[in-house]
């Protein structure tokens, strides 16, 4: 079989938590009476929220199931070498002599952590390379041992690896270059995946706090390619965020960590199960019962987006008031019971209509991946110095 041609990308926070804490500002009170009232009655209103939101949450819990897996399982059992892909057939690979293993990199850093796993920065072993003048670095993505018999984690890894094969030949989808034994985590194979040197969005919000306006098209494209591909090939993301869309310095975006990923079987397929961050979730994910009738799983992920796109001009995740940390509660009314999320005037129209378009609260009236790809705001001559200026701001040193 043919090896795959080699690329470079990152995944920094690949696996990381639902969503990065936020510093939690405290607002000023004129009095400490006044404090205590209001303290009284927000937590009156928190209790008797949390009530009806824990009681619905606990419903959830108890009748949502994962999805299904797929027919054509993919079985852990030690890699293949490198370059070929991972057997999905009934049958069991062996470990051989001539199969690539985490041994044969080396660590040069720790890119992130999360529950199940790391992604490390790595490289081949200089005694492995066959061109010693050619250095190609990886992110390396290893599963931790106490969770390799976790069947939720092995499920994620199997869908994981499933879209990754699948999106292999898309300029807009991290690439997964091959899966390599480990003496360590034997029963679950870890992937070698493309290093994106630039980080994610969410570690540029951290850098600069917003991105300028003029970024902001490109990035929506760049995203919208990806997930054109995506929804293309039947397969809903359901976890687009800041922190799961790698950059590198060239200007490339792409789509990243596909755990909570769905493949859809038919183009109806349902697909309202209880993953992925729910910060960005859609009001029919987050409340089925009451927007759910109509379920489109890839109008989830066009609502994600909007809501990425709206934080990168806000430089604050925009459900609730900036130096607020979002909670469940505080989430439940934003998303399903107050008005949809719009910008402010001074974003200018394109970008608001943009944004206006992915966050309908009914998901039949948001529009589809491939009509966002018509809009003014990502289609037009302003797009190429919107690419350039996005380059211009990775290029940026942090200053400390």
């Amino acid at each position: 079989m043919a090896a795959q041609p080699e690329t470079q990308l990152s995944l920094s926070t690949m696996l990381g938590p639902p969503f990065a804490p936020v510093a939690t500002h405290i607002t000023s009170i004129t009095t400490p009476s006044k404090a205590k009232e209001e303290e009284e009655g927000k937590a009156k209103f928190g209790d008797s929220l949390m009530a009806v939101v824990g009681n619905r949450r606990r419903q959830l819990a108890l009748t949502l199931e994962l999805p299904p897996q797929p027919t054509n399982r993919v079985h852990f059992a030690p890699a293949p070498a490198q370059g070929s892909t991972f057997s999905s057939s009934s049958s069991t690979s062996t470990c051989d002599a001539g199969v690539a293993s985490v041994s044969d990199y080396e660590k040069l850093g720790v890119l992130g952590h999360g529950n199940g796993g790391t992604v490390q920065k790595v490289r081949r072993r200089k005694q492995l390379q066959q061109n010693s003048s050619t250095e190609t670095v990886y992110a390396l993505k290893l599963i931790h041992l106490s969770d390799q018999s976790d069947p939720v984690i092995r499920r994620q890894i199997t869908r994981e690896i499933a879209v990754l094969q699948t999106a292999s030949d898309s300029p807009h989808i991290v690439k997964l270059h091959s899966l390599l034994s480990t003496a360590r985590y034997s029963s679950i194979p870890a992937l070698l995946l493309e290093y994106m040197n630039a980080g994610t969005l969410s570690s540029i919000l951290n850098r600069h706090r917003k991105l300028p306006p003029k970024t902001l098209p490109w990035v929506a494209n760049q995203v919208l390619y990806g997930l054109s591909y995506l929804h293309s090939h039947r397969i809903v993301h359901r976890d687009i965020k800041p922190s799961n869309l790698l950059l590198n310095t060239s200007g490339d975006i792409k789509i990243s960590d596909f755990g909570v990923s769905r493949i859809m079987r038919r183009s109806l397929d349902p697909c309202d199960s209880y993953v992925g961050t729910c910060a960005y979730m859609s009001p029919e994910r987050f409340d089925p019962d009451t927007y759910g009738a109509k379920y489109d799983g890839y109008a989830a992920d066009v609502w994600s987006l909007g809501l990425t796109v709206m934080e990168l001009f806000l430089g604050h995740f925009p459900l609730v008031r900036e130096g607020e940390r979002p909670d469940w509660a505080s989430l439940m009314c934003a998303i399903c019971i107050g008005d949809s999320p719009s910008l402010p005037e001074s974003a200018g129209e394109d970008l608001r209509g943009f944004v206006d378009c992915c966050l309908k609260k009914e998901a039949g009236e948001r529009w589809s991946v491939e009509k966002l790809l018509e809009h003014p705001f990502v289609k037009g001559d302003h797009l190429a110095d919107s690419q350039i200026a996005f380059k211009d701001l990775l290029a940026i040193p942090l200053q400390i």
